[in-house]
Formats: C-alpha cells, sequence, structure tokens
C-alpha cells in the first residue's frame, strides 16, 4: 500500500490562489494514477483532478477546468494541485488518492489509497 499526506490547505479569499501537495511513500510502479479529490458535508466525495504517474497526462473536473492544475515530481515523489482564481464553492477538504490500473481517473472507487485530507476555505 501507498501512504499518502496531504499539506497547503488554509484559508483563502475569494479570487486567490493555494497550492496543495501531497507526499506519498511506499511509491512503487504498481500506482499508475494519482488524484485529487474534494468533500464537503452531505455530499459525496467528487474528483478534482487526476495524473497518470507514467506521462503525465491529466484529467480535470469541469468546474475547475482552466483554473486548477496538477502535476508532479516522481524524483521527490510528489504531487501538486496548483489551484487558481478560486471560488466560494471550492471550499471542501481535499483529498490525495492513488489507484493502480484505473480505467475512470475521476471515479472514487478505482483509488485504493487515500490521504487524511487537507481543508480549503474561499472567503469573500
Amino acid at each position: 500500500e501507498v501512504q499518502l499526506v496531504e499539506s497547503g490547505g488554509g484559508s483563502v479569499q475569494a479570487g486567490g490562489s493555494l497550492r496543495l501537495s501531497c507526499a506519498a511513500s511506499g511509491y512503487t510502479d504498481k500506482t499508475t494514477s494519482m488524484a485529487w479529490f474534494r468533500q464537503v458535508p452531505g455530499k459525496e466525495r467528487e474528483g478534482v483532478a487526476s495524473i497518470y504517474t507514467r506521462d503525465g497526462s491529466t484529467n480535470y473536473a469541469d468546474s475547475v477546468k482552466g483554473r486548477f492544475t496538477i502535476s508532479q515530481d516522481n524524483a521527490k515523489n510528489m504531487v501538486y494541485l496548483e489551484m487558481t482564481s478560486l471560488k466560494l464553492e471550492d471550499t471542501a477538504m481535499y483529498y490525495c488518492a492513488a489507484g493502480r490500473y484505473v480505467a475512470d481517473h475521476l471515479a472514487r472507487h478505482e483509488y485504493n489509497a487515500w490521504g487524511q485530507g487537507t481543508q480549503v476555505t474561499v472567503s469573500s
């Protein structure tokens, strides 16, 4: 199993930027995809962005396209989520995830390893 630890969450004003980091340990070639999900109370956890670790190809939810960017540094076993033009509706707990042989990159059932989450709060 891969262990994941998120960091970088906090409070930010609408229109601002924030960068989240995910540190992976036990990083092996069995992990082919990593992703960021987010969840608010009373709602399902939703996929935000994913990256295929072999070649760096990415996928994004429609709600964040053009605003968020996922990237990786394989040498450091790190995955990042750069968030810009933040909106109030981006407020959520953000989770890092890792999976094997992922087909639907933004579906939560595809991922078997999860971090504990980092809170992002966007205010007016």
